[in-house]
Order: structure tokens, then sequence, then C-alpha cells
């Protein structure tokens, strides 16, 4: 895996910044050639996603053994010694939903992330409140299988893989918890790209059922800061388009840094397209969509938010109404505690909202 630091240092290359270098580089290229540019454009446009994460496990999907401690924020759980394991408070197979609570919870990693290192901090807040919580680990991708840039590292990574394969992988999770819990249905809470598979799975892979929306296995949808419509990666998707129009084809590159989930989440591609014709939502199922305007991964940040279609119920919210002190930003959203409150409310919880200066 990349040094942390390294890392750190790449997910700065966002932005304005980075646009003008890459111009640069590209009026440069004239004289010179395009492999620099080509190689520079790759990695930044990888950067634009990478979360800083610790080593990811080398298992596909393995439940963790043990449970991890509880983590304040982001680079506390990517520091942990062992990113398999669970977040605190999740995968309780005993756990029997209450008649408070009687759907479980299922939480949805993104890209690069594990479980823990997305819900160590959120996981045993839903457990205290007295939900059944699940965690699984989708879209492990290694190096040779083009997992992008942290599968290069070591022996594999955790949210690298297609969205479409992930969605599938959660729907045979959810299979597994109704089936444990004895319930009827599952609520899902996704992060970043873990929004986009949870959608996926509603749409694709059996989660709802849309001639009778009676028998969907999902009532409510959380997302958090999802790229429901794509990301431009702070504006370096629309660079690469620039670079192709003057002749300058950067699509291999972009591919092998980013890995297949980074190039399935760029606005326009296959899968974002596929995901939203006909519509943002499904019948029967509600969706509460959150964002930061400090989000400098899923871009422009209001493309996060859902239309609701015939039968769904929609409620989009930016964190920062009513609580301009929260300067959270996207890798640490699940860490943000008015993000929790709000996801608590969404979930069902009788709950204040609260506004935590970060």
């Amino acid at each position: 895996m990349l040094n942390l630091e390294f890392q750190i240092k790449l997910s700065q290359f966002t932005g304005e910044a980075v646009r003008n270098r890459l111009r640069s580089r590209l009026i440069r290229s004239r004289r010179i050639g395009s492999t620099v540019v080509t190689a520079v454009s790759a990695a930044l446009l990888a950067a634009a996603l990478l979360a800083p994460t610790a080593d990811a496990a080398t298992s596909v999907g393995a439940d963790p053994v043990d449970s991890g401690p509880v983590q304040s924020n982001f680079r506390a759980a990517a520091r942990f010694s062992n990113p398999e394991a669970n977040p605190p408070g999740a995968n309780n197979w005993a756990c029997r939903p209450s008649a408070a609570h009687p759907r479980p919870v299922v939480l949805v990693h993104g890209t690069w992330e594990s479980a823990y290192q997305t819900w160590a901090g959120f996981a045993p807040v839903l457990a205290r409140h007295g939900f059944c919580v699940f965690a699984p680990n989708l879209g492990i991708l290694s190096a040779s299988d083009g997992g992008g840039i942290p599968a290069r590292q070591h022996g594999g990574e955790y949210g690298a893989g297609h969205v479409d394969e992930s969605s599938a992988q959660l729907g045979a999770f959810v299979d597994r918890v109704l089936r444990a819990t004895g319930a009827r249905q599952v609520d899902l809470v996704g992060h970043s790209q873990g929004g986009v598979i949870a959608r996926g799975y509603l749409k694709f892979h059996g989660g709802a059922d849309v001639s009778n929306p009676q028998r969907n296995k999902v009532s409510h949808v959380v997302t958090m800061v999802a790229t429901n419509h794509g990301t431009t990666m702070n504006g370096l998707v629309g660079l690469e388009n620039d670079l192709q129009a003057v002749g300058i084809d950067v699509s291999s590159e972009v591919g092998a840094a980013s890995g297949p989930a980074g190039a399935d989440q760029q606005v326009g591609s296959a899968f974002i397209t596929r995901l939203n014709r006909g519509g943002d939502t499904l019948p029967g199922i509600g969706y509460t969509v959150l964002t930061t305007i400090y989000d400098e991964v899923s871009t422009p940040y209001t493309a996060t938010f859902l239309t609701a279609g015939p039968g769904a119920r929609v409620e989009n919210t930016v964190i920062q109404n009513g609580c301009a002190g929260d300067h959270t930003e996207h890798t640490d959203f699940t860490y943000s505690p008015r993000a929790q409150s709000l996801t608590l409310r969404g979930l069902g919880a009788d709950v204040p909202v609260v506004c935590v200066a970060r």
C-alpha cells in the first residue's frame, strides 16, 4: 500500500492547481510529445479518488475475526494495523432486530477502503441505538487484475473492482443478513462508491422489485457523499477530455491508474449512465442523500442529489445548512457527528440533529 504521508500528498493534487499544472504540461507536450502528460494525467486522475488507507486485506470478502477499536476520524482508522477488522458493533451474526428497529443496517464502504476504515466511528453509534449492524468488504482486486495504484503496492485492495460486481456481492451479503436475522428487509448506508453500489444492487441485482415494491429487500437507503451521477474528480475528467481533443489519448493510462471502480464512477461512464437511465429512484424506497460543500472527490457536490420518481421519497441535505462550522470533507464524512445524526434520523431513530464544529 502507498505510504500514508505520500497518499496525503497525492490527495492534495486536486482543484485549480492541478488543472493549471496539467494545462502547462499539455502546452509542453506539443513540443516534447505526450508521454509525460499521459503519465502525469493518469496519476493525478487516480489521486483525485485516492483515500489514504492502511494496508488492505488479501482475502476476498472473508469475515473479519476481531473487532477493531472505535475511531474518531478516518486517518486514525487508516493507521490501524488490521484493516480487515470488524468495525466495532458490526457483524454480530447473533443479533436479532428489535420492534423499534426491525431492519438490520448494512454499511457499504467506498473506493480503496475497507469496512473498518470507513465505519469504525459510526457502526458503534448505530449499535448503541439498538440497530443490528453489518458491514461487508467488497470489490477486492489485485494489481494483476487492474486494481489501480494501491493494488500495485500490495496484494489487493477493497473497493477497486467494477461497481456492478460489487453490487452483486452486496446482494449476496444482504441475503445472508436476511437469513441470519429473520428480517424481511434491510436498510443500506453507503459512503462514496458505497452509495452507487447500493443503488446498483437495488436496480440490477434483486434489491428492489419494480413490479411489486412490497417485495423489496430494502426499505431505505442513505447515501453519504455518493458519486450518484458520477464525479468530475474536481475537474480532472474535463481535462482528460481536453487532452483527448488534441489527440492525446490517456484513457488506458487513466484506467490502469484508477482501476475499474474509479473509471466506473466518472461522469458519463457506461455504469453511471446505465444506473440513472429511467430515473434516479425505485418505487417503495426512501432515500436520504447527504453531502458537504467541502467534498473534493465526489464533484460537483450537488451531483450527488437524487430526484424522486414515482413511489419513492428523497431528502437531499447539505450538512453545512444550519451548521456552517462543520468543515467535514469526503473521506472523513462518516465520522461527522452531524452526518451521523442525519443518517440516524433517516433510519427512523428519534435523535436530535447535532452541529459539531470540525
